[in-house]
């Protein structure tokens, strides 16, 4: 199999697993039966994922204590928070929902680093690959995005490496192919003026989630 052919099928991995919302350690175990807690954890997975406003600036994740759905994350935008948790609660078998989604700053200097942060890394040749507007013609966030207002305007589509900000933190989630990508993902993240720290939680595809 070429380079390039092996590429698009891990490409086509990511596509299906990276930005998914992830189940983090359950404690206390769930009093659900192992099929109601596999079906459970599908549903929820599911009603993130099709968010139409969960996008590239926000990362949400969730827990099971008991049957209480544990919601935790962070969201660029308040409406995301409220509409994480209209989802789940529909969800036969969770009787209640504990919504800890975090929700960001909405400051200009954090709206022009998520907008500075994204570029760096989606215009990389070595990164574009990891998001639904890859290709030559991409050139980035607009003007006006770049200016403020990126945070109201995300960027659309897929996208493997999730960005957060807050009081000029920089987060990194999602997944990548290898560390090779995610040490560019944080050196690219590092770059973007006025950013004061990177974590990079970024997981490497094929081996065990971290968790975080």
């Amino acid at each position: 199999m070429t380079i390039r052919k092996c590429l698009i099928a891990s490409a086509a991995i990511l596509l299906l697993s990276a930005p998914l919302p992830r189940a983090v350690a359950q404690s206390p175990a769930p009093s659900w039966s192992q099929d109601d807690t596999t079906r459970i954890v599908g549903d929820v997975q599911k009603k993130l994922r099709n968010l139409t406003n969960y996008q590239v600036f926000d990362w949400l994740t969730f827990g099971i204590h008991g049957k209480t759905l544990v919601l935790s994350g962070y969201a660029s935008r308040p409406t995301l928070k409220d509409d994480a948790e209209r989802a789940v609660k529909g969800i036969p078998g969770i009787e209640a929902v504990e919504n800890n989604i975090e929700v960001l700053s909405s400051s200009p200097n954090d709206d022009r680093i998520r907008a500075s942060v994204y570029s760096r890394i989606y215009t990389s040749s070595v990164l574009r690959k990891y998001n639904a507007n890859a290709g030559s013609s991409y050139r980035g966030p607009s003007v006006a995005r770049m200016a403020g207002g990126i945070t109201a305007d995300p960027p659309i589509g897929f996208h493997a490496i999730h960005i957060i900000v807050n009081g000029g933190h920089v987060k990194l989630y999602g997944a990548v192919l290898n560390e090779s990508d995610a040490a560019i993902a944080n050196m690219q993240a590092n770059s973007a003026p006025g950013t004061f720290s990177v974590d990079n939680n970024l997981d490497i595809e094929g081996s065990k989630p971290s968790g975080k």
